[in-house]
């Protein structure tokens, strides 16, 4: 872990006041993305088809931090990592180290709720081949950046890959030499906040063998030691 008690700040994290932490339905902050969202009412109309929300209590002290919602996974459910291979990884670990109750299965309906954790996005909506563009990215960060100063009790981010990683530490004002992307790492970036970082959960990253189910655990593990150091 990051030994100094606040890495140094580029400046003060920007305001949030006029902007909420969760997008509307019909966000079109990205024209791009809208366009998408908009092919994809017409292709699949059951589908939730826009930004997905965060998913959690408002007393959580872990935020979780994914890439952006997958076309069959959460735009479809309207939750995130739900309905695709990375929620199946992700949420079988969550509720391994105690940060959900209940099943999960594969649905928003299936009952299962977190416990002292939220889940959220870099980007709210599904971009095309799963890759969203530099200006989206930035377009959706003040969406990030209200969801962390709306958590009271954070104490723990946990940023799966590395785009969640450095629109995280823009959300924070904090510059990215001074806590560089590694699976595994931990850094002390503001008074009481640990950011954690791990590959992103997905298939390809499994698949390849670059991303194994106890080098996950071993990252939510750390969390937990932590916040339960931190109410000791």
């Amino acid at each position: 872990m990051t030994s100094q008690a606040a890495i140094k700040r580029t400046h003060d994290a920007p305001a949030v006041a006029d902007i909420g932490a969760e997008p509307g339905k019909t966000c079109s902050l990205c024209r791009r993305l809208s366009d998408f969202r908009a092919r994809n009412c017409e292709a699949y109309p059951d589908y939730f088809n826009g930004p997905a929300p965060s998913f959690g209590p408002a007393n959580a002290r872990l935020l979780i931090v994914g890439l952006a919602p997958g076309l069959h996974g959460a735009n479809k459910t309207g939750r995130p990592f739900t309905g695709d291979y990375a929620g199946d990884l992700l949420y079988r670990t969550l509720d391994k180290f105690g940060f959900s109750r209940g099943a999960y299965a594969a649905r928003p309906d299936d009952g299962l709720t977190l416990v002292d954790a939220m889940i959220t996005n870099a980007v709210r909506c599904v971009p095309p081949a799963n890759k969203p563009t530099t200006p989206e990215i930035k377009s959706c960060r003040p969406f990030l950046t209200a969801r962390i100063a709306a958590l009271p009790r954070l104490q723990a981010l946990v940023c799966l890959g590395r785009i969640a990683h450095d629109s995280t530490l823009a959300a924070l004002g904090v510059r990215a030499k001074d806590a560089p992307f590694a699976h595994g790492a931990a850094h002390e970036v503001a008074d009481s906040l640990v950011l954690f970082d791990s590959y992103h959960c997905s298939r390809y990253n499994t698949n390849t063998g670059r991303l194994t189910e106890a080098m996950f655990e071993q990252v939510f593990e750390a969390v937990r030691r932590r916040l339960e150091g931190a109410s000791a």
